[in-house]
């Protein structure tokens, strides 16, 4: 049986970067799919289909999935799959002209919370070793190398760093996890911490 997304005109665009935009985290739904592949299209090289997000939208008990809304426009995405008491982050990503201004760590901030809240004791996640801004934000979370799966990334030829981030239930990370919180509440300036 194919899924079929809600049919809408053109495709879904992106509003110009800009200072004083408010960005909101939400869940996402099945209405966002089509932004969130769009954003996917140009920032992957091998971008994951509609049918795949609405499949692990379908797993509310083992899935996490948010958007960070501009105006209500899709500007980035994020996911994780929670299962046996550790959270595995299987993609974040945001619009090219929204990059830099902190929505990849708004939403790595909401995915490490809701992994902590559903009691994750641990995070982990994959990223190109060449992907030093996407280490530095990761690094800020607690995310530690663990090693190397070779050629992870098979459409690029490049190794995937594992890196984990543990005791994600200490007091620690809680307090880590605020930091960062009021980090995001103060006012945005151009951050490469994502």
């Amino acid at each position: 049986m194919a899924i079929r997304l809600p049919h809408r005109r053109g495709e879904p665009t992106v509003p110009p970067a800009r200072r004083d935009a408010e960005v909101d985290i939400v869940a996402m739904r099945r209405r966002h799919v089509r932004a969130v592949v769009a954003i996917e299209q140009q920032v992957f090289p091998r971008p994951w289909s509609p049918g795949l997000y609405l499949s692990e939208l379908a797993s509310p008990e083992t899935r996490a999935y948010y958007v960070a809304l501009v105006d209500g426009a899709v500007v980035g995405y994020a996911g994780c799959m929670l299962v046996a008491g550790e959270g595995h982050v299987t993609t974040i990503g945001v619009a090219p002209a929204w990059q830099g201004r902190r929505i990849g760590m708004r939403l790595l901030h909401r995915v490490a919370t809701e992994a902590r809240r559903r009691g994750s004791e641990a995070l982990t996640l994959e990223v190109r070793v060449s992907n030093h801004g996407a280490q530095r934000l990761y690094r800020l979370f607690g995310f530690v190398p663990a090693g190397i799966r070779k050629n992870y990334y098979a459409e690029v030829n490049e190794d995937g760093l594992v890196m984990w981030a543990h005791d994600v239930q200490s007091a620690l990370y809680g307090e880590r996890l605020a930091v960062i919180g009021r980090r995001l509440d103060a006012p945005a300036v151009e951050d490469a911490g994502g």
